[in-house]
């Protein structure tokens, strides 16, 4: 039985359907817009903090931005003033470091080391426990639990086509996940049209991006310009229409909009990477045994660092852990990554027991095979975590196009 989030107040029970009903419309068809009903508005940056009342109000605990352990990470934020004012990131293979933008940009950096899938799919979740009783008898409890309400504050638009592709792998199926499904529906989507492409991002090859198009009940274009510091909002749910029925907005000018289209081409146009995706699938399928995968092994530490960062990556293993005394048993399930010699394991062995194997079954699910999975194109959504985050920059559309150079290289 899918489980719903608990909250109190009429206002809470109108979020409550809305979303729940935009979660549905999105399962159906991950990349069906949501048309938005209201004309766009702005909202000034000295009244930003309005918008974590009215979500309070609601019942949503606000999940953004944060600076943490030198990154900008995801979690539970109250104000304005926890996110990183200020503050921008540069990226490149293997390489992340925070810097100061010299302004008070709210959102003036690209995508950290999280995305939105561990709120989503958490990377551990206790499924079941089972307990003996003193008769000897076992009794045994369900781990699921009702998901927290909560706002995704600043979801990108690659993000966004993540979250449409695990709706494909773990919603959109015969027997999808209700937990998946419960957390899905509890939870509210705040977009975010980027305002700065990161050194390893490249949506815009693989049309994710920079802008929101759909999946979101509010998005945000942030606007910082000769002194002026707003928001342009545009809705995308009866949820967002009532959320931003409920801040003090007026509605957006020619020129505001105008502000807003100029920030959104400027990020489209500084992408760090490109990637030729045309004819890439049947590409890679031609090639499983080019000698690139071999040498990106010499490379390849093998650890997962890729699988762990990729906001589409949706691969679990299940484990049952005994207790010393033989009376409780927790059945658990973790993130798993094919990066790892066991995940492949059969009788007999592994299938997959060479690094170079298992890179090409990551590169080639992410960039072919996962149109013949699942509906959506592919597995890769532009974001760059992968080359960021990756020990020994190894980059997928630096492989991808050395592939593409040498095509049919052992025929």
């Amino acid at each position: 039985m899918t489980r719903g989030p608990r909250r109190a107040g009429s206002i809470a029970s109108e979020f409550d359907r809305s979303a729940a009903r935009a979660a549905a419309a999105l399962s159906q068809d991950g990349r069906k817009p949501l048309p938005p009903t209201k004309s766009p508005r702005t909202l000034q940056r000295s009244e930003f903090d309005l918008l974590f009342a009215a979500l309070a109000d609601a019942g949503y605990e606000v999940i953004g931005p944060r600076v943490n352990s030198g990154a900008i990470e995801l979690g539970p934020i109250a104000s304005a003033a926890e996110m990183p004012i200020g503050i921008t990131d540069e990226q490149d293979g293997g390489t992340y470091r925070l810097a100061d933008r010299g302004d008070g940009a709210l959102f003036g950096f690209s995508t950290g080391p999280q995305s939105w899938k561990r709120f989503l799919h958490p990377p551990v979740l206790r499924l079941w426990t089972s307990r003996r009783d003193g008769d000897g008898r076992l009794q045994f409890e369900d781990g699921a639990e009702d998901p927290p309400a909560r706002a995704f504050l600043g979801v990108r638009s690659c993000d966004l086509h993540a979250i449409a592709a695990l709706d494909d792998a773990l919603l959109n199926i015969e027997h999808p996940d209700d937990g998946y499904r419960a957390r899905r529906e509890a939870s509210l989507i705040i977009a975010l049209n980027c305002s700065k492409a990161g050194g390893t991002c490249f949506c815009v090859s693989t049309g994710t991006g920079p802008r929101a198009e759909r999946g979101y009940d509010l998005g945000l274009t942030e606007v910082i310009d000769a002194g002026e510091h707003y928001f342009v909002i545009e809705t995308g749910s009866d949820a967002g229409d009532r959320l931003l029925d409920s801040l003090p907005t007026v509605g957006a000018g020619e020129e505001a909009l105008a502000q807003a289209e100029r920030v959104i081409a400027a990020t489209a146009a500084e992408m760090g990477r490109e990637l030729e995706t045309d004819g890439l699938a049947d590409l890679l399928k031609r090639n499983l045994e080019h000698p690139r995968f071999d040498e990106v092994s010499e490379r390849c530490l093998s650890c997962g660092n890729c699988t762990s960062v990729c906001p589409t990556c949706f691969c679990t293993e299940v484990e049952d852990v005994v207790d010393l005394a033989g009376s409780t048993t927790e059945h658990t399930r973790r993130w798993d990554s094919c990066f790892t010699l066991g995940f492949s394991h059969v009788h007999g062995g592994s299938v997959r027991n060479s690094v170079g194997s298992r890179y090409r079954q990551w590169m080639t699910h992410k960039l072919s095979t996962w149109s013949d999975q699942f509906e959506s194109s592919s597995g890769c959504v532009g974001c760059g975590r992968c080359i960021t985050w990756c020990p020994v920059a190894i980059d997928i559309t630096e492989e991808a196009a050395e592939i593409r150079a040498t095509d049919g290289a052992l025929l």
